[in-house]
Formats: C-alpha cells, sequence, structure tokens
C-alpha cells in the first residue's frame, strides 16, 4: 500500500452531498432467519478516500468523483433493493401473466413480485447499510479505474439509513 503520509502529513477527502440522498425498499433477515416486513429509507451517503496527493496536489479530483458517486446512488433511488446471495431469500426474474418483466422473491412461505424496472438486485446477501455501503464503494472504485483515477489507498463509505443509524465500509 502506498503511503498516505507526504513529511508530516497524510491526506483525505470527504464527500457528503445531497446529492448522495436516495430513497429505496428493502426488508433484511436478523436474529438467525426472521425477516422483517418490507419497508423504505431516505438513505445518506457519504465517503472519505484516503491517499498520498497526486501530481496536481489532491487525492481525488472532486468534480469527478461527485458526479461518478452521484450516479451511483442514481441507480438505487426509488428502487426495491434486493440481496442476489442470501441464504433464504429466493430472487429469481420471470415474464408476468401479461407479458411484462417481474421480479418473484420468496422467503419461507413469504412471497413478493416486484416489476423487473423498479428492482435493482444486488450480489450481497443481506441488503442492510454495511453491505450497501460495501457495494457502493466497490461501484465506486470501479468506475473510478474505469475513469483512469487514481485507486485511493483507503476508501470508506457510510450509508446513513435513519438520522444516524449508519453502516460503514473500509476498502484498502
Amino acid at each position: 500500500m502506498a503511503d498516505l503520509f507526504e513529511g508530516d502529513a497524510a491526506y483525505a477527502i470527504r464527500l457528503g452531498k445531497q446529492a448522495f440522498t436516495f430513497s429505496a425498499a428493502h426488508f433484511i433477515t436478523y436474529a438467525g432467519d426472521t425477516c422483517e416486513p418490507l419497508h423504505g429509507h431516505n438513505y445518506r451517503v457519504a465517503i472519505e478516500a484516503e491517499a498520498p496527493l497526486d501530481a496536481n496536489h489532491y487525492v481525488l479530483d472532486f468534480i469527478a468523483t461527485r458526479d461518478t458517486l452521484a450516479g451511483i446512488v442514481r441507480r438505487l433511488d426509488h428502487r426495491m433493493l434486493l440481496p442476489t446471495e442470501h441464504r433464504t431469500i429466493r430472487v429469481q426474474k420471470s415474464v408476468g401473466p401479461t407479458g411484462g418483466h417481474e421480479v418473484v422473491v420468496t422467503h419461507g412461505d413469504r412471497r413478493w413480485v416486484f416489476p423487473a424496472e423498479d428492482c435493482v438486485l444486488l450480489p450481497v446477501p443481506n441488503t442492510t447499510a454495511e453491505k450497501l455501503a460495501e457495494w457502493i464503494g466497490k461501484t465506486l472504485l470501479q468506475a473510478l479505474e474505469q475513469n483512469d483515477a487514481p485507486r485511493p489507498a483507503r476508501l470508506t463509505v457510510e450509508v446513513d439509513e435513519c438520522e444516524g443509524q449508519i453502516g460503514r465500509c473500509r476498502l484498502g
């Protein structure tokens, strides 16, 4: 890993803007295999990136990083967030009786059907704030790499699901 220090200084940027908010529905399992009711949150996302300064004397370009993160967050806005790697929640795409694409979700004797265009299928085992933070962080790192931006030495992503209930993931 690159040395974060330059002399006696370490550098990081933090982004936490209104543009990084999204409203979405989900449900999780807890206490073993208990499935909570379907509900929604007004999520807020913030990131902190740590790295040595580049040739321009910044960690990451604020504008490019802001725009990339805002695009990722927009993909989640007003959607049903579904985990595709859960042990007992089954998520299947299908064609409905009227010919439209839908997503059928089952857990035990519970069953939900959603229009496919309203869903985001996430490769996570549960749609907790922590796992959403990890997915957002990995997606951001991949997008930065595709745009030839430097990879930060550490990226911390916070997902606030309810005014102070924050899940955090640090990728390094």
